[in-house]
């Protein structure tokens, strides 16, 4: 595989540019990528399928009628949890968006758009001016297990009340369909001014993706082991570093963290507390997965592991700080405050 230079060259043959990226997501790459996620279902640790396994076969009855044929072993072909459902929209979601607007479109954009910033060089800052886990604050209108979250949702005001309060970095939900987000939230925050480095909080699948966040003013992006397979991983951290972002690789479980820190070129690991079968939130699964060889991995490659989910004050930022994590990414537990920047302080104390 070759270093990335004027180009990088992702196992399989399909060439990758970096620069501006040049045809990252066209024609043999892309078609690639969807091969490959096929044939992964228990593949390569991934335990969320990226599409129902039995596909749907149609009859065409003109341009807006189709009629699907029935298969068989259908309880198979639905999601198992949550985020198989959202990935399985996802497929049919980023299509429309590609008729919206083309990649070449979006690669213009990109020509436009501030240059990014360096998203993990914040959170080391912050860790080592404070002493304590850098904040990534999350601007987060709804969730499928919660409803809505904020009623009066503005997210230029909730990403200005973060910085105020001592956010290291801020997170923006754009999922439409399950979170009530938007890509145009990224745009919007950024025009605002704010200074903070901004994540795209997306479940990410497709390169097209990340060009979609870099346009909207995107310096991060996120990526979810349980979904893609170590070389869609290695592939898409490689896309995002070829528009100057950095990508957070997010983990579940003690599988996840031993096959993701096989990855080169990895900067930084989010572990969720949060199981993906039952929902249910414990900070027990950082520390688990943060055991003594795992933490000294960490700390002599210098990534930086980001703890998820399940933290609401100062008591649990110790708990993961512990572990061993440098970063927290928080949301629902700041963002429905009525004082956000005084709950980031509070929060941070």
């Amino acid at each position: 595989m070759a270093p990335c230079g004027r180009g990088v060259t992702r196992t399989g043959g399909a060439r990758v540019p970096c620069g501006a990226g040049r045809a990252l997501a066209r024609g043999d790459a892309r078609r690639a990528m969807r091969a490959n996620s096929a044939a992964s279902k228990g593949a390569g640790g991934v335990t969320i399928r990226r599409r129902p396994p039995r596909g749907k076969d149609a009859q065409g009855c003109g341009d807006l009628l189709q009629f699907e044929i029935p298969t068989l072993g259908e309880e198979d072909d639905k999601p198992r949890n949550i985020l198989e459902e959202i990935v399985w929209f996802k497929n049919d979601e980023i299509a429309r968006q590609r008729e919206k607007l083309a990649l070449d479109a979006l690669k213009r954009k990109i020509d436009f758009a501030p240059p990014a910033r360096d998203f993990v060089e914040h959170l080391k800052r912050k860790y080592t001016e404070t002493g304590k886990p850098a904040l990534i604050a999350e601007v987060k209108r709804a969730s499928p297990s919660r409803g809505i979250i904020k009623e009066d949702f503005d997210p230029v005001d909730i990403a200005l009340a973060y910085e105020e309060g001592g956010a290291a970095c801020i997170s923006v939900l754009t999922d439409e369909k399950y979170f009530q987000g938007s890509f145009d939230n990224l745009e919007l925050i950024r025009s605002a001014g704010v200074s903070c480095p901004l994540l795209c909080k997306e479940f990410i699948i497709e390169a097209y993706q990340i060009f979609h966040a870099r346009a909207k003013g995107a310096d991060a992006i996120l990526l979810i082991a349980a979904v893609l397979p170590n070389e869609d991983l290695s592939y898409l951290i490689k896309c995002a570093k070829a528009l100057g972002m950095k990508a957070l690789v997010e983990v579940h479980s003690t599988e996840e963290m031993e096959r993701v820190l096989k990855l080169d070129n990895l900067e930084l690991i989010g572990i969720n507390n949060r199981s993906l079968e039952t929902f249910k939130v414990d900070l027990g699964n950082t520390r688990m997965l943060l055991d003594e060889r795992t933490v000294s991995q960490l700390r002599d490659r210098d990534i930086i592991c980001v703890g998820e989910s399940g933290i609401f004050n100062p008591e649990d930022i110790a708990v993961v700080q512990d572990a061993g994590v440098r970063a927290v990414l928080v949301g629902e537990s700041l963002v429905k405050q009525d004082d956000i920047a005084q709950a980031v302080r509070n929060l941070l104390s």
